[in-house]
C-alpha cells in the first residue's frame, strides 16, 4: 500500500536525535497494522507534492505548530492541493493540523479555543460506529496538543468521537476524508517532553493535569486499525 505523508512541520531539532521525525512517528504508528506499506513524504512548507495524485493509495498529515488561519502561501497552497484530493475523492486522513484544514477546505471555522490548551491524554466518547470500523468501541484515547479547534461542521459530516472539551475530536466528512485533533503517531514520552519544554506558554495547572493524564494508554494502534479500515472500505 502506498501511503503519501503531507509534512506540515519538524520535530525540534533538539528532540531529534531521541525522537527523531514526524514521518517516522507515522511510520511507526501503522508497524502495528499487518499491510506492507511504501511511504513517501512530502513537505508543504515547501510547496512539495506528489506529481499524480493517483500513485498513493491515501494520503496522511502530519500536526503543526501553525494555525489553519494565518495568511501563509504553503497553507493556502495545502488548502488548495486538499480540495484538488477531494475533487478526486482520494482518501485523506487528517491529523490535529490537518484535522482543521479539512475544516478550512469546506469553509467551516476554525479558531484559538477559550478553553485553552489541550494537552495529555484526551478521552473521548465514540458517538457513532461507522460500517467501515471492524472494532466498535465505546470511548476513544488519544495524546493531544492544540489550541485551535473547530467548531463548525458542513451538512453531512458525521462526529465518531468527542468530548466536552473538543466536540468534533474524530470526524467523517464524506466516504474519503477521515480526520482526528489527536496525534495517534505519539508516544507518551513525546508529549511529556513537549510539555515540560511548553512550561513558558502554558499555564503550569494545565501542565500537571496534562502529564498526569499520560498514566492513560492512547489507542495508537486502535486508530491505525481504523484507518485501514477507512481506507479499504
Amino acid at each position: 500500500m502506498r501511503v503519501a505523508i503531507l509534512q506540515c512541520d519538524e520535530v525540534l531539532e533538539k528532540f531529534q536525535p531521541q525522537f527523531g521525525f514526524y514521518y517516522d512517528m507515522i511510520r511507526h504508528m501503522f508497524e502495528t497494522v499487518d499491510i506492507a506499506f511504501q511511504f513517501d513524504t512530502f513537505d508543504c512548507r515547501h510547496s512539495h507534492y506528489p506529481d499524480d495524485i493517483n500513485s498513493y493509495d491515501f494520503y496522511i498529515t502530519t500536526g503543526s505548530k501553525a494555525s489553519v488561519y494565518e495568511n501563509e502561501p504553503w497553507i493556502h497552497n495545502l488548502i488548495t492541493f486538499v480540495k484538488l484530493l477531494d475533487s478526486h475523492k482520494k482518501k485523506l486522513i487528517g491529523i490535529c493540523f490537518g484535522h482543521q484544514i479539512i475544516s478550512m477546505v469546506y469553509h467551516h471555522q476554525v479558531i484559538k479555543s477559550e478553553k485553552g490548551w489541550g494537552i495529555g491524554v484526551a478521552v473521548n466518547q465514540i458517538v457513532t460506529n461507522p460500517d467501515w470500523m471492524s472494532e466498535k468501541r465505546h470511548e476513544f484515547n488519544l495524546i493531544v496538543s492544540h489550541q485551535d479547534q473547530i467548531i463548525t461542521l458542513p451538512e453531512g459530516a458525521v462526529v465518531i468521537a468527542e468530548s466536552d472539551f473538543c466536540p468534533f475530536f474524530m470526524v467523517q466528512w464524506n466516504d474519503h476524508f477521515l480526520s482526528v485533533q489527536g496525534h495517534p503517531e505519539w508516544n507518551t514520552a513525546y508529549s511529556r517532553t513537549l510539555m515540560n519544554d511548553r512550561r513558558a506558554i502554558i499555564p503550569p495547572e494545565r501542565i500537571e493535569t496534562g502529564l498526569e493524564s499520560l498514566s492513560i494508554k492512547p489507542d495508537n494502534e486502535l486508530l491505525a486499525r481504523w484507518i485501514i479500515d477507512f481506507v479499504k472500505f
